[in-house]
């Protein structure tokens, strides 16, 4: 009995995700919010894994299709938002150790509410000084989906203390805070507001690259450093920054056996930046900046 030739569908790439929001305004209009900048950063992240990639124009369309296919799940004003997920996933008919000869790309959209790192209130954050995230010369400074099931076990067993998410340091030393496990990281102190520098382990996050824009004009002083632990534990606020997250205050952070406590509420720093960061998102303060895109 002849057997029949079976082949293979499996890349050897894993593949990219990507995450941003469609938001409803006062008057019923659908924003979306810097999806070019969603594109080109997936073009940068498949470059790096040797896959095949939409244009920008390929990308925003797709995501303007999926939003208007879904427009009746974008929540009311300032209920939430539609979080949209492409993703690019390698395929075709090889099992060896090579790039993908080819890609899957599709988006997923689902409703969710205003909260993700914390059902109310600020988070509070748990050093993992064992595990670390990402190292130098790897994918931690692209959205590739093997960053963050690595993170999973610090996460979870975190959580199983009470604590709302991992901070994690830099592989090299140990010493210095790079990123939550799905969200970058903000000090205040005084006039300054810092953060980690983009430099291969920390993902550029388009909220984070906003929330600096808005820092500025807002009369602030904003830098990028290598951050000791001991600034952190040291700041006057502390607060994470993301796609899902927003702008999440930061309640307290404990490293081994110190924990150190933070000043949140209507007057941060960060409650400030996310008022103007989500008054551009909902149409409730005129964008000049031209980050969002309205549907038709």
């Amino acid at each position: 009995m002849a057997r029949k030739h079976m082949q293979t569908s499996i890349g050897t790439n894993l593949g990219l995700i990507e995450g941003l929001k469609a938001y409803r305004t006062e008057d019923g209009r659908v924003l979306l919010f810097r999806p070019h900048e969603n594109a080109k950063r997936m073009q940068v992240g498949a470059q790096r894994l040797c896959l095949p990639f939409p244009s920008v124009e390929q990308f925003v369309d797709a995501v303007k299709q999926t939003a208007l296919a879904n427009k009746h799940w974008v929540p009311p004003n300032g209920k939430g938002s539609l979080y949209l997920r492409p993703m690019l996933m390698g395929s075709g008919h090889v099992l060896g150790l090579a790039p993908a000869p080819e890609c899957t790309f599709l988006i997923y959209a689902t409703p969710m509410g205003n909260h993700y790192l914390t059902k109310h209130g600020a988070a509070n954050l748990y050093i993992d000084d064992k595990l670390h995230r990402a190292a130098r010369g790897g994918t931690g400074g692209i959205k590739c989906i093997t960053n963050y099931s690595p993170v999973f076990e610090a996460v979870t067993q975190a959580r199983a203390r009470g604590f709302s998410d991992v901070l994690f340091l830099d592989a090299a030393t140990g010493k210095y805070v790079e990123e939550v496990s799905s969200s970058n990281v903000f000090i205040v102190k005084g006039n300054v507001i810092s953060t980690p520098p983009i430099d291969g382990t920390i993902l550029p996050g388009i909220t984070r690259k906003s929330l600096m824009e808005l820092a500025l004009d807002l009369g602030y002083q904003v830098e990028e450093r290598h951050i000791p632990v001991e600034d952190l534990m040291d700041a006057d606020q502390v607060f994470c920054t993301g796609t899902a997250v927003i702008v999440t205050p930061v309640g307290s952070v404990t490293y081994q056996d110190t924990r150190a406590e933070y000043k949140t509420g209507e007057e941060t720093v960060s409650n400030k930046l996310k008022a103007m960061l989500n008054g551009i998102q909902m149409g409730l303060i005129e964008d000049n900046k031209g980050w969002t895109l309205a549907l038709n």
